[in-house]
């Protein structure tokens, strides 16, 4: 059973999301949260797998509440993010703090269902593609430095295949299939390249992967 907190300051969200979830065998919602500073308290009371935390909270936001549970290390619950987008400084602010995925508030059910499996299974979040859209308009606020070229060059052009397969929104398996390899060497390429970029997670590996512009190489 995927275990998720529910963190939104909407009531009537938590409910939907409560009845939404309550319909799916293989998760089950094991507590709420008003405020970014409750979705701490319960995430370390209840240690769940996931928490879906909405990024503008009183009290204490998403983004805050975010950096402070990520800071725990792992094991942790994975974040994935609800937004609306609508401010840049909010997207930068997410992703700084280390979210393992986001999605819109109006992404659909299943969508919905199928990013808490994602994250749950420790892949990064970046589709639908108005989020891979978004990621890319991230980035085309920066450019590479000298580090970010020095770092680029570390990768082999199999490692540099697999982190354009993680920022196109493809899951390990889909990797796996795509490259003809297996399961196993994917994981390998993939926490190869993270020590080669010197980031945290596979959501890092993607904004490194659009702040550059590596994505377009």
């Amino acid at each position: 059973m995927i275990r998720v907190l529910l963190a939104d300051d909407d009531v009537l969200i938590r409910g939907g999301l409560r009845v939404l979830l309550a319909a799916e065998g293989d998760i089950v919602v094991v507590g709420e949260a008003a405020n970014g500073a409750e979705a701490v308290r319960e995430a370390a009371r209840l240690r769940p797998d996931v928490v879906l935390m909405d990024i503008r909270m009183p009290v204490l936001d998403g983004t805050s509440a975010t950096r402070e549970i990520v800071s725990w290390g792992p094991p942790r619950p994975r974040i994935l993010a609800l937004t609306t987008f609508d401010l840049d400084e909010i997207v930068d602010g997410a992703l700084t703090a280390g979210v393992d995925g986001f999605l819109l508030k109006r992404a659909t059910p299943e969508e919905v269902v199928a990013g808490i499996r994602t994250v749950a299974a420790g892949d990064a979040l970046v589709a639908p593609s108005v989020t891979r859209r978004l990621l890319e308009a991230y980035a085309g606020r920066r450019g590479p430095s000298a580090a970010d070229s020095a770092r680029a060059g570390r990768l082999t052009g199999r490692e540099g295949d697999v982190l354009r397969a993680l920022a196109s929104g493809q899951s390990n398996a889909e990797i796996a299939r795509s490259m003809y390899v297996s399961l196993e060497t994917v994981k390998s390429h993939i926490k190869n390249l993270l020590a080669k970029l010197e980031v945290r997670d596979r959501t890092q590996a993607v904004v490194w992967a659009y702040r550059t512009g590596f994505v377009d190489q």
